[in-house]
């Protein structure tokens, strides 16, 4: 047999057509990655890609092979969770994109330790959601429009939007329109979004790219905490900067983007994923 690591990653690989992306899903680089593949392919003796500028092509031989490796690995994935369901943890293993992560969970981390004291919540913040068919994941936290792959999904709430700002730039905004005095905080995962709300206005010539852009939107809430700009806000990001008064929202105006926050879990979650499942929906 040839060494499981190399198995693993033609079956990723195979089914991202991606080494970057089979590289991100399993921890490693993506020479790795092409590492492993080459000695698959010294063992068996053939080429089970093409490779070429525009990315991967399956040859025959991996297309062939493909559907049996997804079914074997499933299985494993399977098997693995289910050692996961029946073994006492106390570690619960959480994903959430970064901006939930650090501005929604986090928050909410004291009192889950007080309700839950024997468990031990551990963090990952990571882009899209988990496939919990196949990553080791009790919990996540996602902002999305479909439940994902593998996973029961729970609404947590509507995903809507909004200008907030520091109280001293708050008090210079009469009408949407005077937006264009101030520099427009961006985050670049959420590209559309001033433009969503600025449309929902009725509101034309905000001049929407000349502030500055953000790869996260923590900097983004800080940035705007400080003072330098106009923050387009996802309500449920900060709803503590808005209750402790650090960020006003001048505008009454508030759009659903189509996103909805949800909590997102395997399909059989054991008994003490399934009382946290009920503590965050509570709460």
């Amino acid at each position: 047999m040839p060494p499981l690591n190399a198995l693993r990653a033609f079956e990723t690989a195979a089914r991202h057509e991606s080494f970057a992306r089979a590289a991100l899903e399993l921890g490693v680089t993506p020479a790795a990655v092409s590492h492993q593949i080459k000695a698959l392919e010294a063992w068996l003796g053939a080429a089970l890609f093409v490779r070429h500028a525009q990315g991967l092509q399956l040859t025959d031989a991996g297309k062939s092979a493909m559907p049996a490796f997804a079914r074997a690995f499933d299985a494993l994935s399977s098997a693995v969770q289910e050692l996961r369901q029946t073994a006492p943890r106390a570690q619960v293993s959480i994903a959430a994109l970064p901006a939930v992560a650090q501005l929604w969970l986090a928050p909410r981390l004291p009192a889950l330790r007080a309700a839950f004291p024997e468990v031990r919540p551990s963090i990952h913040a990571l882009e899209a959601a988990p496939d919990f068919r196949r990553e080791p994941f009790d919990l996540g936290f996602f902002f999305m429009r479909e439940p994902g792959r593998g996973s029961r999904s729970f609404k947590l709430c509507d995903d809507r939007i909004f200008p907030a700002c520091a109280p001293k730039i708050a008090v210079t905004l009469n009408a949407p329109a005077d937006l264009a005095a101030h520099p427009l905080l961006r985050d670049t995962s959420w590209a559309d979004d001033w433009d969503h709300w600025l449309s929902a206005a009725g509101v034309t010539g905000v001049p929407i790219h000349d502030g500055p852009a953000f790869s996260l939107y923590g900097l983004a809430v800080q940035a705007a905490v400080d003072g330098a700009g106009i923050l387009m806000a996802h309500e449920t990001l900060v709803l503590a900067a808005l209750e402790s008064g650090a960020l006003v929202a001048p505008f009454a105006l508030r759009v659903n983007t189509g996103l909805r926050l949800e909590l997102l879990a395997p399909d059989r979650p054991p008994g003490q994923t399934a009382r946290l499942i009920d503590w965050f929906i509570a709460s």
